[in-house]
């Protein structure tokens, strides 16, 4: 059986890197445009929360209600059991509203495998007044399980192609669904970041449910492009990317090398807040390159005071 957690953070990471897709696919007739997210912002101002807050996604997005443009904070909650979460929901919706001082759309998403006999709820009673009586407060629950595999692996999005392994699958053969997602992602491997090509890894290895074997000779069979993305790998990479552009904007070798040091310590940051790893797997990892960049940091200084000492020297010689 697969730690929770681990359930908790694919879901997240699906959702931060299929955003568009996301909302399109559940919330077809709501309109929404730019969005960012504020999780370090959350989790910043609540410290105490941190833990039962790392799973959890937020957001600020502009959406259309009414044909005007508004800004509404949405807090994301994914589940991997059944359970009645909605005084939980009530509750961070008052703290995302007081750290944004905006409405508050809520939304629950269920992956658990169970086949509901009768929904659970979508309301909390958080008050009462002489005139409405009982006040509700109301936020949208998705279950994955209600929908067809057969029918989400033929969506154009990859996401929801993703989404198939975790639906009801009933009467599908799941090689297929994998061999779905990996046509997929090699038609689309132009626009495929590091981060998706890390996620789909991540994805079919904890729910694919067919031996290793398989899916690596589906992955010859739909000639795929792009290496699989191990999280050392993403992690090399992506610190090397940023690293080239701080070098460029300094315009040194030693920025770019500190560039990328600094760069790979973001995203094992990032990758440890959303539980992709633990803390003992990213103190060993981190370790080295903050001692690296304290190295670097040093003769830097050296070399800085070792200029100045000679600026000096010389204007000396000129007096």
């Amino acid at each position: 059986m697969q730690n929770p957690k681990i359930h908790d953070s694919l879901f997240k990471w699906l959702i931060a890197s299929f955003t568009e897709d996301f909302f399109e696919h559940y919330f077809p007739d709501i309109h929404v445009r730019k969005y960012k997210f504020i999780d370090k912002e959350f989790i910043s101002k609540y410290e105490a929360l941190r833990e039962s807050l790392k799973d959890d996604l937020f957001l600020v997005m502009e959406v259309e209600i009414e044909e005007t443009l508004h800004e509404v904070v949405i807090q994301i909650e994914h589940k991997s059991r059944r359970e009645d979460v909605s005084m939980r929901i009530y509750e961070y919706l008052c703290y995302a509203w007081l750290l944004k001082k905006r409405p508050v759309w809520s939304i629950v998403i269920y992956t658990d495998d169970a086949i509901w006999r009768k929904p659970v709820s979508d309301t909390f009673w958080y008050g009462f007044s002489s005139k409405l009586k009982q006040q509700f407060c109301h936020f949208d629950v998705i279950k994955i399980k209600s929908e067809r595999s057969a029918d989400l692996i033929k969506k154009h999005s990859l996401m929801c192609k993703l989404l198939a392994l975790k639906a009801d699958d009933r009467e599908t053969d799941r090689e297929p669904l994998v061999y779905e997602i990996y046509c997929a992602a090699e038609s689309m491997a132009e626009l495929m970041n590091n981060d998706r090509k890390l996620l789909i890894e991540q994805w079919v290895n904890a729910y694919s449910d067919i031996p290793h074997k398989s899916v690596e000779k589906i992955k010859k069979e739909v000639n795929m492009s792009f290496a699989a993305t191990t999280i050392s790998e993403y992690i090399r990479n992506e610190g090397k990317i940023e690293g080239i552009i701080e070098g460029e904007i300094k315009g040194e070798i030693k920025g770019e090398i500190k560039g990328q040091i600094k760069g790979q310590i973001k995203i094992l940051e990032s990758l440890y807040l959303t539980a992709i790893l633990s803390k003992d797997q990213f103190e060993v990892m981190v370790d080295p390159l903050r001692m690296q960049l304290k190295e670097i940091q040093a003769q830097a200084e050296v070399s800085d005071t070792g200029r100045k000492r000679t600026g000096r020297g010389h204007i000396s010689q000129l007096i």
